[in-house]
């Protein structure tokens, strides 16, 4: 098997045209990229094992926004810290497993780093189980309504009904069953490519969000499929919500209720920690 990893033809026309997007996520903050030049030897450089996170925004979001892949205190690079690893942080606002999977099949960092990653994360599974009472395409495509005036007529009807249709609670973001598909072909692409290649999910976090109507019923339906899917397929899962809870109803997580702040950075790479060393 060669040590460069490249997609296959038919992973490359499951790609979509147009990558996922989520920046006007309702909840969330606006965010604008940060530039940080990389100041480490990346992992093929350096001879460390690489950790290769693919994230939702829950994996670099502080108390008070985003922030750069290179963070110290996020929640990647402290296990990276501790294991004494390099770290490949894959991510962005709003992503689902299904956007896992796309980044996974369709990008080059990605196909970089697998050679030579000590473990995969797929930090994903959160948004699936949020409430979704107006079809997600719809938020995907206001970006793209011209001119300006309707885009934000669009964005603030859309930012005005989902809070108060979320309180129905359904329907979710992605079904169970979809989600955990979605992670299985992840976990099966990775095991042809390197069978040894530890694995790890997780299960999702919680939340306390205004803008999803502080309604979260679709974390339990999620959490007994991936249980299930776990005993299947030997995947760990590491339960965000258990590391996160206690920071996410305080006053010292992210006023926006769903990102943590710094102790529930720090308690998930505990978990995380201990989780990968049982595994690699």
């Amino acid at each position: 098997m060669s040590s460069e990893v490249m997609p296959t033809e038919d992973a490359v026309r499951s790609v979509p045209d147009d990558a996922p997007e989520k920046a006007a996520e309702s909840g969330a903050e606006s965010v604008t990229p940060v530039a940080a030049e990389r100041t480490a030897p990346t992992g093929r450089e350096s001879g460390r094992p690489v950790l290769l996170v693919i994230a939702d925004s829950l994996s670099y979001f502080g108390p008070k926004g985003g922030l750069p892949a290179d963070h110290p205190r996020i929640w990647p690079n402290l296990v990276g810290a501790e294991l004494e690893w390099d770290v490949e942080l894959v991510g962005r606002i709003g992503w689902t497993c299904r956007d896992g999977y796309w980044a996974l099949i369709g990008d080059p960092r990605v196909w970089a780093t697998v050679p030579n990653a000590g473990a995969v994360v797929f930090a994903v599974g959160g948004m699936d189980t949020l409430p979704s009472p107006l079809p997600t395409a719809l938020r995907e495509l206001i970006r793209y309504v011209r001119p300006s005036w309707l885009r934000r007529i669009v964005r603030n009807t859309y930012n005005w009904l989902q809070p108060r249709l979320s309180k129905l609670g359904r329907p979710v973001a992605l079904p169970p069953k979809v989600s955990v598909d979605y992670l299985e072909q992840s976990r099966a692409a990775l095991a042809q490519l390197r069978p040894e290649l530890p694995f790890v999910a997780v299960l999702p976090s919680v939340h306390d969000c205004e803008a999803y109507g502080r309604v979260h019923r679709g974390r339990e339906p999620a959490v007994r499929a991936l249980r299930a899917w776990s005993q299947r397929s030997g995947v760990p899962l590491v339960d965000l919500a258990e590391a996160v809870r206690d920071n996410i109803f305080s006053g010292d997580a992210n006023p926006d209720g769903i990102h943590w702040g710094w102790a529930g950075h720090s308690a998930v790479a505990t978990a995380m920690v201990k989780t990968l060393q049982e595994v690699r």
